[in-house]
């Protein structure tokens, strides 16, 4: 039997997911979608009504409902911790999701409104903060702290003592060394490695892969 009643802000692909999530692995139900009025072009979403933000306490009330905004990492991650904090001022619990198939040591401190998906693993002391995803696959390593409105995505290694800034964001496949600070407002590329500590508001950008010269049947002797 459900417990208590769900609404989630937003309408991508992650909205759905976290619909998917809540409603098979809590106590909760998710009973609509929201998104700003500007943005607001369809009245359903997944067989279930989708509303305008700012109606959503007339039509939904906090009373009888909780939030939990699935909005990735727009505006280095301000637009999910705006949306958030408009919801919290009007009364709203905020919601969190954390998979029974991740691992979290037990002396694990969790901020609210936090998501955090399968085969994670967060070693013992590990401190996260307010308005953190955690996509599937991460690790995070003990005595390390990622503060307020991070986003991490897919197969990141955290090492232990480390700090991640205010509002960054983390590309699948990065590293980050041990004793590492990473300033707020940074964003780390996909593939990156990081060994020394940030300024904030610093981009690391992705390197792409560059073709060789000769053909791969050629390198390896393969006859067409």
């Amino acid at each position: 039997m459900k417990k208590r009643k769900l609404v989630i802000v937003g309408a991508s692909a992650f909205a759905e997911i976290a619909r998917e999530y809540f409603d098979v692995d809590t106590d909760y139900q998710v009973v609509a979608f929201a998104v700003e009025e500007s943005y607001l072009k369809q009245n359903e979403l997944q067989g279930l009504p989708l509303v305008a933000f700012e109606q959503l306490h007339a039509l939904y009330p906090p009373q009888e409902h909780d939030v939990f905004v699935a909005v990735v990492y727009t505006q280095l991650n301000r637009l999910r911790a705006r949306l958030a904090g408009e919801a919290k001022d009007q009364g709203y619990r905020l919601a969190s999701y954390v998979s029974p198939r991740a691992f979290i040591w037990r002396n694990v401190r969790l901020g609210e409104h936090v998501f955090i998906f399968e085969d994670n693993t967060v070693q013992p002391f590990v401190e996260i903060g307010d308005n953190v995803v955690l996509w599937s696959g991460n690790h995070i390593g003990h005595h390390s702290k990622l503060r307020d409105n991070i986003f991490v995505s897919s197969h990141v290694v955290i090492s232990g003592f480390c700090d991640i800034g205010e509002n960054s964001f983390l590309g699948v496949n990065a590293t980050i060394a041990n004793n590492v600070t990473i300033g707020r407002d940074n964003w780390v590329g996909p593939g990156m490695t990081l060994m020394k500590d940030t300024e904030p508001n610093t981009l690391f950008k992705a390197t792409h892969a560059e073709p060789a010269k000769v053909p791969t049947t050629r390198f390896f002797r393969v006859n067409q």
